[in-house]
């Protein structure tokens, strides 16, 4: 179980993560890219770090390690975003050509009762179906030919890692004619195992490929949104199994770099809503109103090695109190994640909302459990 602390300080929270130092290639032309005093200097300084990144793309290299050692969010967004120019272009603008995408999708699922555990197979099986919904959605623009793989993959599967060799796959495909462009998102699936009762929140992705005209965009397009209710409750049907309730929440198609970040946002957001609903819902039924601390953590298996952990306690009933961690991803800063959860416990009703100062250790030397804070009727001051 985790420790829980007495809260007797708030402010604002700062980042727990330990960042490298910037050295060479591509950092420095992306920090003078973010400096530059005008936007042809910012271009010109882009221009040098995406020429790096795409000779290292095309000669095989992974870019993870670069990524890894990003010297800031900042630093980390702006070769998200550089990296995401890139795939727009690796293959030919002037010519038809594949233009690689994924879905993010956040599955929350759990067992019925007294049932035992169940392995989804990670495989859509009516691939026509969800093609026709994004097709009537427009959701490629006026791009209507497009593969989707059938297999539900894990991030690491369309992450910096695996990003060179798919992108081969559509220079391989567009000197082929684009004859086999969907043998491009041919990928192993990633079952999912169900063993609880107690929700719990997945994250697998959609990918595809969808022929482009020249200098077009298909992931441009806003259409998703006017069919994203149907397409969750199709793809919550076709991938519920006996004994298992599910629920899957797809997010708009983006080019992988951007997806994978999308999509890690999206589960780290489901999991607080769960989290919240939930714990404020039993506190709220027996102790009355809760008090929610926010505080920030050193964390050695955290990304970065730091996260932020939320807390919701009652003075009247301490024991009753229950712990969230929430990671930060490389391409955000804290205050987007604090912003984030401020907002989702607005949206609760939980008026009593603390952001602790100052970074905390990872556990409690006194019990080795992770540490949290829980109001125990102190008089901090509210944020």
């Amino acid at each position: 179980m985790p420790t829980l602390l007495s809260a007797q300080t708030t402010g604002a929270a700062p980042d727990p993560r330990t960042w490298p130092p910037r050295d060479g290639a591509p950092w420095t032309a992306m920090q003078a890219a973010i400096e530059a005093p005008t936007g042809d200097e910012a271009q010109a300084h882009d221009a040098a770090a995406r020429g790096w990144l795409r000779t290292n793309l095309d000669a095989g290299e992974s870019l993870a390690r670069v990524f890894a050692q990003a010297p800031s969010y900042a630093l980390a967004r702006h070769m998200q975003r550089l990296v995401a120019e890139i795939e727009a272009t690796y293959a030919d603008v002037d010519a038809l050509r594949p233009v690689l995408f994924a879905m993010p999708l956040v599955l929350v699922a759990a067992l019925d009762a007294d049932t035992a555990p169940v392995v989804l197979a990670g495989v859509l099986p009516d691939l026509a179906a969800l093609a026709a919904r994004l097709r009537d959605a427009r959701t490629f623009g006026g791009c209507e030919t497009f593969a989707l793989a059938p297999s539900l993959v894990l991030p690491q599967a369309i992450d910096l890692d695996a990003l060179p060799a798919l992108l081969a796959r559509t220079v391989l495909a567009h000197a082929d004619g684009n004859a086999s462009f969907g043998a491009i998102v041919d990928l192993p699936p990633a079952p999912i195992r169900v063993d609880t009762r107690d929700e719990r929140v997945h994250l697998r992705f959609i990918v595809g490929a969808v022929l482009a005209p020249p200098n077009v965009d298909p992931l441009a397009s806003a259409g998703f949104a006017k069919a994203g209710i149907d397409i969750a409750r199709a793809l919550s049907d076709a991938l519920r199994a006996p004994g298992v309730s599910l629920l899957a929440l797809p997010r708009p198609p983006q080019r992988l770099a951007l997806a994978v970040a999308a999509g890690r946002a999206a589960q780290r957001e489901v999991s607080a809503q769960l989290f919240v609903s939930n714990a404020v819902r039993a506190l709220r039924s027996s102790y009355g109103e809760p008090t929610a601390i926010i505080s920030a953590h050193r964390a050695p298996d955290a990304p970065g090695g730091g996260e932020l952990r939320l807390s919701l306690s009652s003075p009247f009933a301490p024991r009753a109190a229950q712990g969230l961690r929430c990671p930060i991803h490389p391409t955000e800063s804290v205050g987007d994640v604090v912003t984030a959860l401020e907002v989702l416990l607005g949206d609760c009703q939980v008026g009593d909302v603390r952001v602790l100062a100052g970074i905390h250790p990872n556990v409690d030397t006194a019990t080795g459990h992770p540490l949290f804070f829980k109001n125990l009727g102190d008089d901090a001051s509210l944020h």
